[in-house]
C-alpha cells in the first residue's frame, strides 16, 4: 500500500476505489482518502490561480487592441477568465479549505500557477500565439477534465471548456490575420510561434516519470490521462494548424512518424521549467507583486460585498 494511505481504514478505500472504478463521481460530503483531497486542494487551486494570473499578460493589451472588435473579443475573453477562476475556487472550496486561504498561499509562494503566464505578450501576434496555443494546451488538458472523478471539478470543466474553444479560435484568427498579412506581420507571426512553442509544452508537466503524483491521480481517475500523452495529443493537433498557416514550429525534429503515427519531437528544456515553477521565470515577481496589489485594492469591495450580504439576510428574517 502507498504510505500516503496507511493510516485510511481499508474497508473504506476499497469502497472509494469500486465507486471510482464504477465511475460514480466523489462528491464533497463522500467518505475520500486524505491523499484524494489534498491532491484535488493542489490541482483545482492551482488551476483556479492559473485562471486568474493569466489575465495579466492580457489584460495589458485592451488598448492597445488594433480594432474595437479584437477589443471587445479580448475583453470578453479576459472576462471568462476571471468567471473560470470564480468557478474554481468555488469548486476547491467544497473541499473544507476558505478562498480566502487558497490566497493566502499562492501570495506566500505555497502554492503554484501554470509557468506559462510568466511570459511576456510582447506584441499583438504574441496574443493570437496565446489563444492558439496556450487556450489550445489548455483544451487538451480540460476536454480530458472533464471526466475528472472528483463532481464539483468535473461540472466546472463543462462550462469551462466551452468558453475555452472560443479563445482558442480568437487566438487562431490572429494568426491567419497575421500569417496572410504583409511579410512583416508574418514574421511576427513566427516570433510570437518560436517564442510560445515550448512554453505550452511544459503547460502539460513534467515527463510521467518524474511526476511522483502521477500514479494515484490516474488511479482515482483525477486524471484520464498522462502528461506526456496530453502533450503529444496536443502536439498532433497543432502542428498541422501550423503548417496551414505557412508557419514552423520551431523544431527541427519535429516530424511526422509514420511508424508511430505521432510527431516527434526535442524535448524540453528542463531547466528552463522548473525555474519558472520555483519563482525565476521571466515575470514571476512581476505577477505575483501585481496580484497582491490588486487584491489588497479590491479589499472594500469584498468588505462591502459582505456587508450587504448581512443587511439583506437581517431585512428578510425580519
Amino acid at each position: 500500500m502507498d504510505d500516503k494511505l496507511k493510516n485510511e481504514d481499508p474497508e473504506l478505500l476499497k469502497e472509494f476505489q469500486a465507486k471510482i472504478d464504477a465511475e460514480v463521481k466523489i462528491e464533497p460530503k463522500d467518505y475520500m482518502p486524505e491523499a484524494y483531497r489534498q491532491h484535488l486542494i493542489r490541482q483545482i487551486s492551482q488551476h483556479a490561480h492559473s485562471e486568474v494570473i493569466g489575465m495579466q499578460p492580457e489584460g495589458n493589451w485592451i488598448t492597445r487592441c488594433p480594432s474595437i472588435r479584437a477589443k471587445k473579443i479580448l475583453m470578453a475573453k479576459i472576462q471568462d477568465e476571471g468567471g473560470h477562476g470564480l468557478y474554481l475556487y468555488s469548486a476547491a472550496e467544497t473541499l473544507g479549505v476558505s478562498r480566502d486561504q487558497y490566497l493566502k498561499w499562492l501570495h506566500e509562494g505555497k502554492a503554484k500557477y501554470a509557468s506559462v503566464f510568466n511570459y511576456s505578450a510582447l506584441n499583438w501576434a504574441d496574443i493570437g500565439a496565446i489563444g492558439w496555443l496556450v487556450d489550445g494546451a489548455a483544451i487538451v488538458n480540460q476536454v480530458s477534465l472533464q471526466r475528472t472523478s472528483y463532481g464539483p471539478y468535473s461540472r466546472a470543466m463543462v462550462k469551462i471548456c466551452k468558453e475555452e474553444s472560443f479563445h482558442q479560435r480568437q487566438g487562431y484568427e490572429i494568426m491567419v490575420h497575421m500569417a496572410q498579412g504583409t511579410p512583416e506581420q508574418k514574421e511576427m507571426a513566427q516570433d510570437a510561434l518560436n517564442r510560445w512553442w515550448y512554453p505550452s509544452l511544459m503547460m502539460f508537466g513534467p515527463h510521467d516519470g518524474d511526476s511522483p503524483r502521477s500514479s494515484l491521480a490516474m488511479q482515482w481517475k483525477i486524471k484520464r490521462e498522462t502528461n506526456d500523452e496530453l502533450r503529444q495529443k496536443f502536439i498532433d493537433k497543432t502542428v498541422p494548424q501550423a503548417e496551414f498557416l505557412g508557419l514552423t514550429v520551431p523544431d527541427e525534429n519535429c516530424k511526422f512518424n509514420e511508424a508511430t503515427g505521432h510527431y516527434d519531437w526535442t524535448d524540453i528544456n528542463w531547466d528552463e521549467f522548473w525555474a519558472s515553477i520555483k519563482g525565476y521565470g521571466p515575470n514571476n515577481k512581476r505577477r505575483m507583486k501585481h496580484h497582491q496589489k490588486v487584491h489588497a485594492e479590491g479589499a472594500w469591495v469584498r468588505e462591502a460585498s459582505i456587508a450587504y450580504g448581512k443587511k439583506k439576510e437581517k431585512k428578510e428574517v425580519a
